[in-house]
């Protein structure tokens, strides 16, 4: 059985850290929902969390990071209206698919060297993210079924993870706007609260 602690902001990072530093698979509560989270490098961990989800293999994982300084771990796109968009975004519902995804990365996508990435707004996975870098993450439930609002109901429909973050209810949010950013300009892949004129904007007042 999972061992679950508290979202106190200090013991609860350091917990994370140890557990994700080791290869363990770690559910943690975000601005939408409950998601499980590896480190992008660890491959056996990555394969952990696709038996976990009973998820179909060739579907990418996104990574979760601390702030814009941190998209150098996960892309070398380095166009000066990426970093804009996530500065003017992040944290927050915005995530970018980019490409030249980096050697941290690259096992994470679905073999076009793109990854997606975001900023939660949720201060516990920032504090993670700015110890152990970029972090490989998705919802915390079983492939197909809905992800669970609290933290013990998601330890019972996946028994094999090995540490839970209880952030109490964690449900509501409204998914994140993901948008392309592999062409020349950006392509809207799935619709949410920032909109595809307020990305437009950001991208032509940053290139």
């Amino acid at each position: 059985m999972a061992r679950v602690i508290a979202a106190d902001l200090a013991g609860a990072c350091d917990d994370a850290v140890d557990v994700l530093r080791s290869g363990g698979v770690v559910v943690i509560p975000t601005d939408t929902v409950y998601g499980l989270a590896v480190l992008p490098n660890h491959a056996d961990a990555i394969n952990r969390v696709f038996a976990l989800k009973q998820r179909p293999a060739g579907m990418h994982l996104p990574v979760l990071v601390a702030g814009s300084h941190q998209l150098r771990l996960v892309t070398g796109d380095t166009r000066p209206a990426v970093r804009t968009l996530a500065e003017r975004f992040w944290p927050g519902a915005l995530t970018m698919v980019v490409a030249n995804a980096t050697p941290l990365t690259d096992g994470l996508g679905n073999g076009d060297g793109t990854v997606g990435v975001r900023c939660p707004d949720h201060e516990l996975i920032r504090s993670i993210a700015e110890v152990v870098g970029a972090v490989a993450a998705t919802s915390a439930n079983l492939h197909g079924r809905p992800t669970p609002d609290a933290a013990d109901e998601v330890a019972d429909q996946l028994p094999g993870v090995d540490l839970v973050i209880d952030g109490g209810i964690c449900a509501g949010g409204q998914a994140s706007t993901v948008v392309s950013l592999t062409g020349p300009v950006p392509e809207v892949l799935r619709a949410g609260p920032i909109t595809a004129a307020d990305i437009v904007d950001i991208w032509q007042a940053g290139g």
